[in-house]
Parts: C-alpha cells; structure tokens; sequence
C-alpha cells in the first residue's frame, strides 16, 4: 500500500518540518522552504543477514590502481589519479569552467578506457560546439543528453563504461518523486542511487554540482557524505588562472592544489605557480612569501597602500587574506613597532588575488604594510617566511624546508625565518643566507635597513 503525505524542507540546508515556516529554524534562511510530496510504502521488508565479521588480521588489501586524466594538476588533487569504483564531486560557481575542464579530461582519458559523458543541461549540439572550441579532435568519447535518472542509469548499463560523468546533478530528475529537478529531496535521491549503482557495478563516477551564494555545495550536506573526494573549483572571473581545491579525499591527501590557466581554447595547467604570482618588482610595499598548499610550496607577492585617511575610521580592505588576520598584524605593528596606523587606510592584496590561508604569511604582510608606510624598499631578492604572535615573537611554521627549497630554485639569495633548532641553517649554508629573527622589531630593522 502506498501513502503520501506532505512535508516541508528547506532547499539550502535540508532541514525538514511537518509545517511552513518564512524561515528556515536550522540554517535561518528566508523563504528556502518549499512544500514537497513523499510516497511511503506500508510493507516490512525482509532482512536476510549474509555478511559476517572479520578479524584485521583476515582482511586483505587490494592495491589501488588510478586512472590518469590527462592533466598532471588534476591527478596531484585526486592523489595520483581516478580511482576505479569511485565517486568524485565536483562543485563550482557557473561558468567558471566545470564543464571545461571535466570535458578536456574526458577526452584524454577515453583514448584508453571507455568513457560516456551525460549531459543533463546542455544538447549534444551544444556539447559539440565546446568541444570544438577546445580543438579536441582524437577521442573515442560518447556523449548522452537525458536528465531522467532511470534512462542515464540504462545508457550506462548498456555501454558499461570504466568512467561515467554526470553534468551536473542538480539537473536530473527522478520520476518517482514529484518535487522538481535540483530540490534537495531530487538531489539526495539521484546522488543515492548514483553512488549505489557505480559501487555495484566498479565505475568511476565523476559529478559535477553547483555551489549557493555563499560558496557551498547546493543541495543537502548528505551529498558531501556520499561521495568519495569533494573537490571545488574556483576562481576570479576576470582574472585567468582557476584553482582545484580538494576538500575530501578519501584516496589521497586533503586540501591539494591544482592551478589552471584558462585561455580561449581551453583550460593548461599551470606547473610552475611561483612564476605567476610573483613579479619580482624592487618597489615599496611589495614583499615576497612563500606559502605552502597542500604537499607544495610557492612564492607570492604581497602588495600593501597605506594612505592618510579622510574619514573618521580608517578603511581596511584585503583581497586574498582575511581581514580579521590584517586587523591583527595591524594591532601588531602599533604596539611592538610603534608605527600608528589608525590615522591611515590600509589596502593589502596578494598578486592576482590568490587566496593564502597559511599563517606563515603574517611577516611577509607585516614588512609590506610597514615598507609601504616608511615609502622604503624591502631588501632585494629575499623572501619573508614567519608567523606573528600577538607578542611581537616570529613564529615557527611547518614546512620550512620544502619552502627554503622553493626559494633557492627561484633563485632568491636571502631569507627572513623564525628562529629554529631543526639546524636547516647549517644545512644551506652553501645555497642561500638565512637570517633567524626572534621578533618583529628586528626583522623590519633587516628588512627595511636601506
């Protein structure tokens, strides 16, 4: 027997309610609740128990084996490459190059496995005249238009494809709900069945979803849960480099970094990040780190203005750094450098408005704002690795040796660290000079002596 009785579910978190609300009690969104059907059927069903528990010592590990997409910047994101059986994630804004990218992959992998790429949003019209655009010409690629989930789930059964790309989940429907395509109740649903059917059958599954406007991926938390890597592909729309950042990863190591570049036949990946996000220009308020994302480490350019203010508050802006950090190396600066910025705006930005999340960057900031101030140019070709402590301290930061060697590659001849006992000035002492500094005091007396 089957009943149907209504329900009410928040179309941003999920959350459901058995009455309307204008607002949504768990994520506090307005007007994101929408009434939506859902069919029970009244009958027990009949559990028959077949697995059995195993000691460790009983079970037996197969070897992963990857499948390579085609771009070396992909693959160090994924951990080496697709894994078979899995079930990737790939969420974005739109028209930042989802599509794109997942397209020029599909064509390079079908050259050696069975690919089907089914499009849900665009014909295969459409489909074609992007493929075009990107020049590829040698694939043995097959394409799909349908957004019914029980006919892609059939396509798929019968071509029996190694890897299967979904564009984009919150365009499929599934006919046994009556809610429309991209609700949170579709979007569980079709993300449920997916995954199952690529476990059972050993195909690798790629999905491309959607973000909200907040930056998150649409539809219910649950999705994140479900699949096997999360990755997120981001970017300025006018500027033309495009970041993959992995956000789970069950194969390999987490919030990895793949650079892209996007041109107008298409996405290349980007193998040297150091040389596109650092100009080298000897002028006040520019200085040089080096951040570490993921398993790599790269230089960037920080730029500061520090400005006499008009206004009664003095304006703080940063594109690339978050602005609760600069309020902090500004606290800083006033009370263990004696330098008061309260009477001047201050604008910090990294080059091309790559966003840096390691702290190690908080000197390297600290020495732009202060050379910007003082109109005197930071000491040439060295790099400033170091994070703030609240008491004026430079701090020890993770991965100074991978950055140290960053910088000798590049060629820069000095470099400002935190004090440290690991020994690695001794270690390259034959390579590039590195000057240990205790507090802010002195590495602005170093760095700004000129």
């Amino acid at each position: 027997m089957l009943n149907k009785f209504s329900r009410y579910v928040c179309q941003n978190c999920g959350y459901e309610t058995s009455q309307y609300f204008g607002r949504c009690i768990n994520c506090k969104e307005w007007n994101s609740i929408i009434e939506e059907e859902k069919s029970v059927v009244s009958q027990k069903n009949i559990i028959k128990k077949s697995k059995k528990s195993k000691l460790f010592t009983e079970i037996e590990i197969k070897e992963i084996s990857r499948i390579k997409t085609g771009f070396n910047e992909f693959d160090r994101v994924l951990g080496g490459g697709l894994v078979h059986g899995s079930i990737i994630l790939l969420g974005g804004e739109p028209g930042i190059g989802k599509s794109t990218l997942v397209l020029q992959a599909a064509a390079q992998m079908s050259l050696s496995h069975n690919v089907i790429y089914i499009t849900a949003e665009e014909s295969l019209e459409q489909v074609k005249v992007r493929w075009k655009r990107l020049n590829q010409r040698n694939s043995n690629l097959k394409v799909f238009a349908e957004n019914n989930l029980s006919i892609i789930i059939q396509e798929i059964k019968e071509n029996k494809p190694t890897i299967a790309i979904i564009d984009s989940i919150q365009a499929i429907n599934n006919s046994d709900l009556e809610s429309a395509s991209g609700s949170v109740s579709q979007v569980r649903s079709c993300s449920s069945e997916l995954q199952k059917f690529a476990k059972d059958y050993n195909i690798s599954l790629l999905i491309i979803g959607h973000v909200t406007k907040d930056g998150t991926l649409a539809g219910p938390k649950t999705l994140e849960h479900l699949v096997d890597v999360v990755l997120n592909f981001e970017g300025d729309h006018i500027a033309s480099h495009r970041l993959l950042r992995g956000i789970k990863n069950r194969f390999g190591a987490t919030f990895e970094l793949g650079i892209f570049e996007m041109l107008e036949n298409g996405l290349n990946e980007i193998k040297n990040p150091s040389s596109n996000f650092t100009n080298k220009e000897n002028i006040a308020g520019v200085a040089t780190t080096i951040t570490q994302e993921g398993t790599r480490s790269f230089a960037v350019d920080i730029q500061s203005l520090v400005n006499k203010t008009f206004f009664n508050n003095p304006k703080r802006a940063t594109t690339g750094l978050s602005l609760n950090r600069l309020h902090q190396i500004i606290a800083v600066i006033e009370k263990h450098v004696e330098i008061k910025l309260y009477e001047f705006d201050c604008y910090v930005a990294t080059a091309g408005g790559f966003e840096i999340n390691d702290p190690a960057s908080d000197l390297c900031v600290a020495i732009s704002i202060i050379s910007s101030y003082i109109n005197k140019v930071p000491i040439k070709d060295c790099a400033f690795i170091g994070e703030l402590g609240l008491s004026g301290q430079v701090r020890k930061t993770n991965n100074i040796k991978s950055k140290v060697e960053e910088c000798i590659r590049l060629g820069y001849k000095k470099i400002l660290i935190p004090q440290t006992n690991s020994g690695i000035v001794f270690k390259f002492k034959n390579m590039i000079t590195l000057i240990e500094v205790e507090n802010i005091k002195v590495a602005v007396n170093i760095a700004l002596k000129n």
